[in-house]
């Protein structure tokens, strides 16, 4: 068995998952985007849930070759890399007709009640995600107020990302999402004003 089999069906998960939803996508659409018979996936995945648990841990492990890096590249100002990360949604959605939506708040979302493993795999994903922006507040911080909780602003900053793309989505409108990255910056000008007049 090819050893890049495994990874042919992370990569054609990740894709229908992105397109059609976790429980709208079947053993059979994997079977027939890998082209790969039943017993190839079944050799790697038992089920389906198996699959969504392999999607999960590539996301959360490729974190920064397959979002950060890309975003990030040629981008050295800690506060522009929030916002080149930000730009990057937005690239994906204006190419999609504002019908992509993030991987992990898609299924987060879909998902209502999910099993452990794979809740604290979508909480591993949000974590990490999170915590890259921690850090460029971090690196920041002449630009922040002291006491700012940056570990919350990460999570705001998230939280107004999936709700941008969720409304940009809704009304197949960018404006929805432009708009809130818009406030976000003009919050993040006011944070540089506290800093200055502290």
């Amino acid at each position: 068995m090819p050893p890049d089999t495994r990874q042919r069906i992370i990569r054609a998960a990740m894709e229908l998952f992105a397109i059609k939803g976790f429980n709208s996508t079947s053993v059979a659409d994997l079977l027939s985007r890998t082209q790969i018979n039943s017993g190839s996936l079944y050799h790697f995945f038992p089920g389906k849930q198996d699959v969504l648990v392999g999607v999960l841990m590539a996301y959360r492990d490729g974190i920064h070759p397959m979002l950060l890096q890309p975003a990030w590249e040629n981008v050295k100002d800690p506060i522009e890399k929030v916002f080149a990360l930000l730009n990057g949604y937005r690239i994906m959605l204006l190419e999609t007709d504002c019908t992509f939506g993030c991987p992990i708040g898609s299924l987060a979302l879909e998902l209502h009640e999910p099993d452990l493993v794979v809740r604290n795999l979508i909480a591993d994903n949000f974590n990490a995600w999170t915590g890259a922006i921690e850090e460029c507040l971090d690196a920041a911080g002449d630009r922040i107020p002291c006491e700012t909780d940056l570990r919350g602003l990460a999570e705001f900053i998230l939280t107004t990302m999936e709700g941008a793309v969720m409304q940009a989505r809704t009304h197949r409108d960018i404006g929805f999402y432009d708009r809130s990255i818009t406030q976000l910056r003009t919050y993040f000008g006011l944070l540089a004003t506290a800093r200055q007049n502290a």
